[in-house]
């Protein structure tokens, strides 16, 4: 015990916290709940910073459409005027459109900047937005790197002003499930995890098609998929990671090929390749991808098997949290079906959940629950899933972010604190790839 205190010593305060009361170990460690200005007499003026799927839908014709009532779209800003011009009239906008962000701010004055940007860009904005007096709402990852982490952090409690990251995981039917029954307590103390998660061949090929295949834009899929993942854990455990060690690997995309080409569009061999994706079936994409590539030359349709991808695509890490609880953790990105499976180990028995997500034999339950207590049978249950975005998750999401202040008895709002140690688990699982050896959280940021 006197060992691991003077190892884990920069954590001792939070654990000797923790288990100060059930109460209080059940609580994310969040510093200040994320909460934004809203005015009182007018409505809410919102900006929104890239106007990709993400953007153009859930942040900005899904804003329109249900809370058109209590905020107002200012403006719409994108590096591609003719993707700009084709989002505004697809989100139904009645709002000036720019290419310059500063000018946007400047001209519209919003009380919030929504960041849906590619995801390297995502610090640049969020830093610019509180610098110039605003609020963030911002698209996970908050960040790609410990640096611009770093300058987030910092750019926060310099101006005062706040960032909301929107992990909507934490609304999904499972998750807060999930919370509650580890907040229960009935499965004791939690001492270690398996968490392994399933991207199959549909979805996870996706990510390699796009600017995602790059770690330079997206910082891999350990930092722009997986931080939903440790968002999740850190939530679910009340816990705040210390070390990670990782492994990670490209087995079955980019050189892993025979055959290439530079696109699905005009591909010579979309015959016989298992992975061509036709995107002239979505007039949608068409319209805010193809159509627009003349501007930034940016290619929604990429090869997955084109040699510049750098990202991994098969991954494991060990995580070490401040309370002594250890994660193992996966990520494959080629699987048949989709989904996960997350077990707990407790001091009184042990959770298994099993989460279905794109699998058609399984249509009754979206997530199998089993409890199993030392010495005691196993109780058993199914959810099914909520409708909308992402299981319902989305519009519950947007409704706490925008509805009255209220209590959140799950502490589900999330702040730069947490947006910053669910991609400082990625980023360190990438420093620990590239330099064969455990990565301390305390290397990266100062929090």
């Amino acid at each position: 015990m006197g060992e691991q205190k003077s190892k884990f010593s920069r954590r001792d305060f939070l654990s000797s916290s923790a288990k100060m009361a059930v109460a209080a170990a059940s609580l994310p460690l969040l510093r200040t709940k994320p909460v934004l200005a809203k005015p009182a007499s007018r409505k809410l003026k919102v900006a929104l910073v890239g106007t990709g799927v993400r953007g153009s839908s859930t942040w900005g014709k899904t804003l329109i459409q249900r809370y058109s009532d209590i905020l107002e779209m200012v403006g719409l800003c994108d590096v591609n005027p003719i993707r700009l011009e084709y989002a505004k009239g697809y989100m139904g906008a009645d709002c000036p459109v720019y290419t310059d962000f500063d000018q946007m701010v400047s001209n519209t004055r919003p009380d919030t900047v929504i960041v849906t940007t590619t995801d390297c860009f995502h610090a640049k904005y969020i830093c610019r937005a509180m610098n110039l007096g605003c609020d963030v709402i911002t698209e996970k990852p908050m960040a790609t790197d410990e640096m611009m982490a770093q300058d987030i952090l910092d750019t926060e409690r310099r101006t005062g002003k706040k960032l909301v990251v929107t992990f909507n995981y934490r609304y999904s039917p499972e998750a807060e499930k999930v919370k509650e029954i580890l907040m229960s307590r009935e499965i004791g103390e939690v001492t270690s995890v398996d968490f392994n998660y399933y991207l199959d061949v549909y979805h996870g090929a996706s990510y390699f098609r796009r600017w995602h295949g790059l770690k330079q834009f997206s910082g891999s899929l350990f930092v722009h998929k997986a931080t939903h993942h440790f968002d999740l854990m850190n939530w679910w455990l009340s816990a705040e990671p210390v070390e990670v060690y990782a492994y990670g690997e490209l087995r079955r995309y980019g050189h892993n090929s025979s055959f290439r080409s530079a696109r699905c569009l005009n591909c010579p061999h979309k015959d016989s390749c298992e992975f061509f994706w036709d995107i002239t079936t979505s007039e949608h994409l068409m319209n805010l991808y193809v159509k627009a590539e003349s501007a930034d030359g940016y290619i929604r349709d990429s090869c997955v098997f084109r040699k510049k991808i750098n990202i991994w695509d098969t991954m494991t890490a060990q995580v070490q949290y401040h309370n002594r609880v250890m994660m193992s953790y996966s990520l494959n990105a080629f699987m048949p079906y989709e989904g996960y499976y997350v077990g707990f180990n407790g001091t009184k028995g042990r959770l298994d959940v099993r989460v279905y997500h794109n699998q058609p034999w399984k249509v009754a339950s979206m997530a199998d629950f089993r409890i199993t207590h030392s010495f005691k049978e196993s109780r058993t249950f199914s959810l099914t899933s909520g409708g909308g975005g992402h299981w319902g998750a989305d519009q519950v999401m947007q409704d706490r972010i925008f509805g009255e202040p209220g209590p959140d008895p799950l502490g589900q709002a999330a702040g730069s604190r947490d947006g910053a140690l669910s991609i400082l688990i990625g980023i360190a699982a990438r420093r620990s790839i590239e330099q064969e050896r455990p990565f301390k959280i305390e290397e990266l940021v100062k929090m």
